[in-house]
């Protein structure tokens, strides 16, 4: 299995990594896995287009991928202002009380506040479509699921493979049955939007649903070498990790990503939380005052996706802007306890290679 998503994928090792960052993305593919490009901060498809040369560019030729977020069923869309009507005024009112009170600055005069809610609809999501098939991508993978079935079949017609998230088992026959390529288990444990139950269940029951029919990649508290090895024992055909390379070097490329590096490398296992505040949907996140503020009495309900986006948006901004590491607002999963030490991708990648061979000898002196 190990073998058969490698040679499907064009990669060296059953490695496949997602990442809000190009120099990420290509570093790993560079290394021999699977580099996959997130693509929800990118609201104009232009500037998505030039990232996308910048990654053909610097791949040494080497199969990379991209994430977009769209649901299977396409929801109704106004326009961006009639979003914003419907955001309730006490839920505005505490977003502005909560940063003030934890003393994050207003944006500084002059400064345009980012719209970084269109990348969480449905209509962005497939002009990032539009844009990735004019690129060599080899694979589509959707963070909600499985796409529509007229984007699979348009990335089936550009030679692309497609691969989804999965929470349940069922999740990932439906999958399936509407023509994904690979499924991807993602576990409670891992960071982002996630399910209920842990890895360590969820890969052998997706595995015996669909393992049959596609690859199935393990997901959510894979940080090591042994644990790579682990998810090959539950049957998967390898691992895809997205927190663990949150404490690159490369990643320190995005502008004001140190403050969240710095709170990463001083958190445990137990410091993240699952919350509804980032996008409307539970995903888990870092456990900061940010997070707390919302969890106290009295804060408000989280709004449904995309008004809770529409919501902290410029929020997000401000946090950011500010570099203070204990009000991040970051998405990482409980693996967050190994991310001790920054380092260039390939470090990383040789580390967890090196180790999932050792793992594998001394499994195999057991028998």
């Amino acid at each position: 299995m190990r073998k058969t998503l490698c040679d499907t994928l064009g990669i060296e090792h059953p490695i496949v990594g997602f990442t809000p960052s190009e120099h990420v993305a290509a570093a790993i593919s560079r290394a021999g896995g699977l580099g996959v490009l997130g693509c929800v901060r990118f609201n104009d498809p232009d500037e998505l287009d030039g990232v996308l040369d910048w990654m053909d560019a610097n791949t040494d030729g080497k199969p990379y991928g991209v994430d977009v977020v769209m649901p299977a069923k396409v929801p109704t869309e106004g326009a961006a202002v009639d979003l914003e009507q419907l955001i309730p005024p006490e839920h505005r009112e505490f977003v502005r009380r909560t940063l003030d009170e934890l003393g994050v600055p207003e944006l500084p005069e002059g400064e345009q506040k980012q719209d970084g809610v269109l990348g969480w609809l449905h209509s962005v999501a497939r002009s990032h479509v539009d844009v990735a098939l004019r690129h060599p991508v080899r694979l589509i993978a959707n963070a909600l699921g499985s796409p529509p079935v007229d984007v699979i079949e348009r990335a089936h017609g550009h030679g692309l493979l497609v691969a989804a998230l999965a929470g349940k088992a069922e999740h990932a026959v439906r999958h399936v049955d509407k023509g994904v390529d690979i499924v991807v288990a993602q576990g409670h444990e891992a960071g982002g939007h996630t399910g209920e139950i842990a890895t360590m269940v969820l890969v052998p029951e997706i595995v015996d649903a669909v393992g049959d029919r596609v690859p199935v990649l393990a997901a959510g508290g894979i940080g090591s070498g042994r644990q790579v090895a682990a998810a090959l024992a539950l049957g998967a055909s390898g691992a895809w990790m997205g927190s663990y390379w949150l404490t690159t070097t490369e990643y320190q490329q995005i502008p004001g990503n140190a403050a969240t590096q710095q709170a990463l490398l001083a958190a445990g296992s137990s410091d993240t939380v699952r919350t509804r505040i980032y996008t409307g949907k539970p995903a888990r996140l870092l456990k900061t005052r940010w997070t707390d503020a919302w969890s106290a009495p009295g804060a408000p309900e989280p709004l449904p996706m995309p008004l809770q986006n529409v919501l902290v948006s410029e929020a997000h901004q401000r946090i950011t802007r500010s570099a203070d590491p204990t009000v991040v607002s970051m998405p990482v999963g409980q693996v967050v306890g190994r991310m001790n030490k920054v380092r260039p991708v390939a470090d990383v990648m040789a580390d967890l290679l090196a180790e999932l061979d050792e793992t594998i000898v001394k499994l195999s002196d057991l028998r």
